[in-house]
C-alpha cells in the first residue's frame, strides 16, 4: 500500500473515530445519556465518569495517532510506538470485551446505539483493520510491549481501587459489590492474559507481514528515441 492510500485510510480512522467521542461527549453533556446510572448525576460527575471508560480512552488513542498517520502515514518515533501499539492493542480489546460481556446487556436506542456502534465495533474494526492495510509498520519491541501494557494494567488497578472506595464502576463485571472479590479478580487476570496474547500476536504480525506504507517511486523518464532529421 502507497503512503498516499494509507493517508486515506488513516484519515477515515480518524473521522470516524472524532464523531464517535464528539457524539458520546455530546449526549452525556446534555443528558441524553447517563452510561451506566439510572439517574443524571452533575455535570462535572458525568464527563470524569466518561473518560474513565476504557472504550472512550481507546478510541481516544486510536483518534490522535490516526490523525498524525493521516498527516504522515509513516510516522515513527522511540515513544509514538508504545503509543501505536496500545491503540492498536486496546481497540481491539474494547471491541471484543464489547462483543462478549456487554452487548447482551444493551438496550439502547436512537443516537444512543450509533454511539454505541460506533465505539465499540466500527471504530474497532477500523482501528485493527486499519493496521492490517496500512501499518506502520515494522515498527514495534519488546520494549515497546512492556510500555504499552503500563495503561491497561494502570486502568485496570485504578478503577477497581476507585470503584471499592466510591461505589461506581464503568463495568458491571468488575463491581466487587455486586460481582464479589474472586470473579472480578478472576476477570482482571482474564483480560490481562488476553492483552498480553494480543500483544505478542500482534508483534508477531509486525514481524511477519509485508512492510506497509510504501512511498510510490517516482516515473521512470522515458527513453528518447532519436530521429533522422
Amino acid at each position: 500500500m502507497t503512503t498516499s492510500r494509507a493517508r486515506l485510510v488513516h484519515l477515515v480512522t480518524a473521522a470516524v473515530a472524532v464523531f464517535a467521542l464528539v457524539l458520546q461527549t455530546v449526549l452525556v453533556v446534555t443528558g441524553a445519556s447517563v452510561l451506566a446510572e439510572t439517574a443524571v448525576p452533575p455535570l462535572a460527575t458525568r464527563l470524569g465518569r466518561l473518560v474513565s471508560y476504557f472504550t472512550i480512552q481507546s478510541n481516544l488513542l486510536v483518534a490522535v495517532t490516526a490523525v498524525q498517520l493521516a498527516r504522515d502515514p509513516l510516522r515513527d518515533g522511540r515513544w509514538w510506538r508504545p503509543v501505536r501499539l496500545a491503540a492498536v492493542a486496546g481497540i481491539t480489546v474494547t471491541g471484543l470485551v464489547h462483543f462478549v460481556l456487554l452487548r447482551p446487556l444493551l438496550d439502547l436506542q436512537g443516537p444512543n446505539a450509533l454511539a454505541d456502534v460506533l465505539l465499540h465495533l466500527v471504530v474497532p474494526l477500523l482501528g485493527a483493520g486499519g493496521w492490517l492495510l496500512a501499518g506502520p509498520r515494522p515498527r514495534w519491541s519488546s520494549r515497546d510491549a512492556a510500555v504499552a501494557l503500563l495503561w491497561p494494567v494502570l486502568w485496570l488497578v485504578w478503577t477497581v481501587a476507585v470503584g471499592a472506595l466510591s461505589g461506581w464502576v464503568p463495568y458491571p463485571f468488575l463491581d466487587v459489590e455486586a460481582e464479589g472479590g474472586p470473579a472480578v479478580a478472576l476477570t482482571c487476570v482474564g483480560v490481562t492474559v488476553l492483552f498480553l496474547l494480543l500483544i505478542a500476536a500482534l508483534l508477531a504480525l509486525d514481524r511477519r507481514l509485508p512492510s506497509v506504507p510504501v512511498r510510490r517511486s517516482a516515473p521512470r523518464p522515458r527513453a528518447r528515441v532519436a530521429t533522422a532529421e
